[in-house]
């Protein structure tokens, strides 16, 4: 794929539709419709799951089934997941992620509207952890009978959770002072950048100026990077593409030919934590050809926060 908007390569969202301890949160807490949820099987596996019918719950609920020992999860925050997806009023199984080992998982942010009301239940939890979150009626699909799924307006939705992994909000590496003549870029508070473009002519050949110089791991050549980015053209400064506006970072694999030119010889070698302008010259970008709203033979300026390495 040459197209950068088509991002989750190794994780794709779900649809909306879409004995146990403490919750992992005080506004969620552990109750009569959670508790009775049990799974059974090896964390990251496809889970059988137990439960009585129906499960309702009239405000969500949380409990944990395996107590993680890893980095506990905060707003904003990219993770992977594997997720079961239940109708508490008959049981029946709605829809899974792949359980298909290292390159399989769902990545979600905490805290995002990507899957309420899990990425809310999300927060305090765990990596490690595999949790069970029952959402109301409401929250989960409006309220609305689903009468091809087998959706009552008043079923609840079980969600099994496994918290597989947990990446970077934000580039968090030492920053380092741009280049003259180079795109400036401001930051918001979460981390999402303004991208202002000096009035010249847009360099020849590929720039890549690292903003915020990261020490975690280098990204090699196939790896599958996490990534929040924003892109605009050169010639007009308009936003053409950007993960901040979904509230959601990416996975992209970083090979020849699955993102433009450019885009992956900017960002093999960098290390993760980092942020780094591209300028990527037509030649290394979509060259003479249209794509969607950018313009053939547009140079694009790329500000991209390196999360982690997926798998």
């Amino acid at each position: 794929m040459r197209k950068l908007p088509a991002l989750l390569v190794v994780a794709a969202l779900l649809p909306a539709l879409a004995a146990c301890s403490a919750s992992p949160r005080e506004e969620y807490p552990s109750g009569d419709a959670s508790s009775v949820v049990t799974a059974s099987g090896d964390f990251g596996a496809q889970p059988v799951v137990d439960m009585p019918t129906p499960v309702i719950a009239h405000e969500t609920q949380v409990s944990v089934l395996i107590d993680g020992d890893g980095e506990v999860l905060s707003d904003g925050q990219p993770v992977l997941i594997e997720a079961t997806i239940l109708n508490g009023g008959t049981g029946e199984v709605l829809q899974q992620s792949g359980y298909a080992g290292e390159r399989s998982g769902v990545l979600l942010t905490v805290g995002s509207n990507a899957l309420p009301p899990v990425t809310e239940a999300l927060k305090g939890v765990t990596v490690g952890s595999r949790i069970v979150v029952v959402g109301t009626a409401a929250d989960t699909h409006g309220g609305q009978a689903v009468p091809d799924s087998g959706v009552a307006a008043e079923d609840s939705f079980v969600y099994v959770v496994d918290v597989l992994d947990a990446f970077l909000p934000k580039a968090d590496g030492a920053t380092r002072a741009g280049e003259n003549g180079d795109p400036t870029v401001v930051l918001a508070p979460n981390g999402r950048p303004g991208i202002t473009i000096p009035k010249a002519d847009a360099p020849e050949d590929l720039v890549t100026s690292v903003l915020k110089q990261g020490d975690g791991d280098v990204v090699k050549d196939g790896d599958y990077a996490v990534l929040h980015y924003t892109g605009v053209t050169w010639a007009d400064n308009k936003v053409f593409d950007s993960s901040w506006d979904r509230d959601q970072a990416a996975v992209m694999q970083l090979t020849a030919g699955s993102v433009v030119d450019g885009f992956h010889q900017g960002l093999v070698g960098q290390k993760v934590g980092s942020q780094v302008l591209l300028v990527i010259p037509p030649s290394l970008g979509y060259g003479d050809q249209a794509s969607d709203t950018i313009p053939a033979g547009s140079t694009l300026v790329f500000v991209v926060d390196i999360l982690g390495i997926a798998g």
